[in-house]
């Protein structure tokens, strides 16, 4: 199976602390994976965080994806939440580029989609379920042979969720989160690291000034 590449469209001028988490998060995720983290179409006058320049496997790029793989779309998976067809671990074995944002530009320019299901999920959500179903790998121990490296890919119907969890800002006050995460092993949705403090600090704030 070929290395896999996680891409992130990021058209915006600006990039919010809610994002430079997730974007952290893919990128160690994917790094630990065997994987690399891009993000495109990134605007001359963006900054980027320090964290995540330096970041093991991440790099970016100004272009966007459309001329980066002008030809070689089929390479290219684009996760579109209106794709007729759910992401399935056969596609690992078809695409080695998974993109995530500038959707509807991109479903016009002739990317295959694949769908993550009916919920909408965050950022790092979506790639790291993305990896599980197509890529995913670990290692397993046979007998006379010792550890291997094999697939642990998940079709996307097994993995567990955790769907619009309410988060504990303090003894008078919660707040829902409007996505589907990724459940992990002690039954709490997965969320980058310093992001519920995150949250509960901005807690006053709309969610439109943490991204």
């Amino acid at each position: 199976m070929a290395s896999k590449t996680y891409i992130v469209e990021h058209l915006d001028d600006e990039l919010g602390p809610w994002s430079e988490l997730e974007y952290l998060t893919i990128a160690r995720e994917s790094h630990e994976a065997g994987a690399k983290f891009c993000l495109s179409s990134v605007p001359s006058s963006l900054e980027l965080p320090a964290a995540l320049k330096t970041a093991p496997g991440f790099t970016a790029d100004g272009q966007s994806v459309e001329i980066i793989y002008a030809q070689d779309k089929s390479r290219v998976c684009l996760l579109d939440p209106s794709a007729t067809k759910e992401l399935s671990p056969e596609d690992g074995e078809t695409f080695d580029v998974f993109l995530f944002g500038g959707i509807l530009e991109l479903r016009k320019k002739g990317f295959e989609g694949r769908r993550l299901g009916p919920k909408q999920m965050t950022t790092d959500t979506a790639v790291r379920v993305t990896r599980l179903v197509a890529q995913q790998k670990g290692k397993h121990t046979v007998p006379n042979r010792g550890p291997v490296l094999i697939n642990l890919i998940v079709p996307l119907d097994d993995i567990s969720y955790v769907d619009y969890p309410e988060l504990r800002i303090n003894k008078n006050e919660s707040t829902e989160m409007p996505f589907r995460y990724v459940k992990g092993s002690n039954g709490k949705p997965i969320m980058p690291e310093g992001m519920v403090d995150l949250i509960k600090k901005d807690s006053e704030k709309g969610f439109g000034d943490l991204f």
